[in-house]
């Protein structure tokens, strides 16, 4: 199968069905999940259900998604990237989630930046987000690593979370006026 997108150490390729049980193994590890939604290890019938809606997220999308990583020098998966929008609303988020053994190794930044260049020479996009639990300062770095400035806080998926965004022109990017003091209320 070749690679949808490569960067000089990955690969990466549209999800299939075959890809199940790397999937499964991944999400099934609790040094990976820590920081994920609420922490939970994901069920092998989640992990078909996700399955099953990517290739939709393809076609319905095309240019977003979630890609299957793996090492251009030997082919090992290693996890997978995404750029894609987030439910319920118009922002795309670039992602990633990577098998503990390819941790600190640079592949979270390196498959990062190559999405935001991507989103942005190829898809024309203007604003990429990236989100993380508070406390995931490893992921907060990569996302910094990558591009994407620290904005504060947001709220999605259902937490709140550390924002991260990157705008292709910083001439594009909104100013908001300092807040306006006003007077405290008579006592």
């Amino acid at each position: 199968m070749s690679a949808w997108l490569t960067t000089r150490r990955l690969a990466l390729h549209e999800i299939a069905a075959e890809h199940a049980n790397e999937l499964h193994e991944l999400d099934s590890d609790p040094r990976v999940m820590r920081y994920i939604g609420n922490g939970r290890l994901s069920t092998r019938e989640q992990v078909d259900d996700a399955i099953r809606r990517i290739p939709r997220i393809y076609a319905l999308y095309p240019g977003l998604g979630t890609w299957r990583a793996t090492r251009r020098d030997g082919g090992e998966f290693i996890g997978w990237f995404a750029l894609k929008y987030i439910p319920r609303t118009a922002e795309v988020e670039v992602g990633y989630r990577l098998r503990f053994p390819a941790w600190g190794r640079g592949y979270a930044t390196e498959g990062a930046r190559a999405l935001v260049e991507y989103g942005f020479d190829d898809l024309g996009l203007y604003r990429i987000i990236g989100v993380t639990h508070p406390d995931n300062a490893a992921s907060q770095r990569v996302l910094q690593k990558a591009g994407l400035g620290d904005v504060g806080w947001g709220h999605y998926y259902g937490h709140r979370v550390r924002l991260f965004e990157s705008v292709r022109n910083d001439a594009w990017k909104p100013r908001w006026p300092q807040e306006v003091s006003r007077p405290s209320a008579a006592r």
